[in-house]
């Protein structure tokens, strides 16, 4: 029997979520459950395509029950799981006099050098993401230039991907 495969997203902080982003996000996600084998799902944050394919991959878990989605988290962040979310959202919305939707996930992993990473932590975060990924799904513009004129996070992450010779898919067009 084939070992579960796992496939880490990773994609620009800005992005346009239009609907057909949306559906090239669903059927790659789709086709990588049914043709590959794929049924765990890593997340890192904040970026509009990681929420975008944390969305999607939530919507597909209703049709493909046995999909996980792991959060792999940096020091100063955490996460959600989806058993406690609800409840959750409803004590953020309360306090904030406001609407709040977090992001549920089924796990979260805390990556070897969580706890003891500097300042470019998101680095090693994404780096132990693509380690443990046979797929690496990206939204990658080689002509993005980030709001903080810093280096990309997803350049470094897509070259590290590249170089380490993962299955990686880029769905910029």
């Amino acid at each position: 029997m084939e070992k579960h495969k796992t496939c880490s997203f990773f994609g620009h902080r800005k992005i346009d979520t239009n609907n057909n982003l949306k559906q090239s996000v669903k059927d790659c996600i789709e086709d990588l459950i049914i043709n590959r084998n794929v049924q765990t799902f890593l997340f890192g944050s904040r970026s509009d395509f990681n929420d975008l394919c944390h969305l999607v991959v939530s919507e597909l878990k209703e049709k493909y029950s046995n999909i996980k989605r792991m959060c792999y988290t940096c020091k100063s962040e955490g996460c959600t799981l989806e058993i406690d979310r609800q409840e959750r959202e409803k004590i953020y919305s309360r306090f904030l006099n406001k609407e709040v939707h977090l992001l549920g996930f089924e796990e979260e992993f805390e990556h070897e050098t969580k706890y003891v990473a500097g300042r470019a932590s998101y680095i090693e975060r994404n780096q132990a993401m693509i380690n443990d990924s046979d797929f690496c799904v990206f939204y990658y513009d080689e002509n993005y230039v980030p709001l903080t004129k810093t280096n990309s996070g997803t350049k470094i992450a897509y070259e590290y991907a590249v170089r380490e010779k993962k299955n990686v898919i880029n769905l910029f067009k």
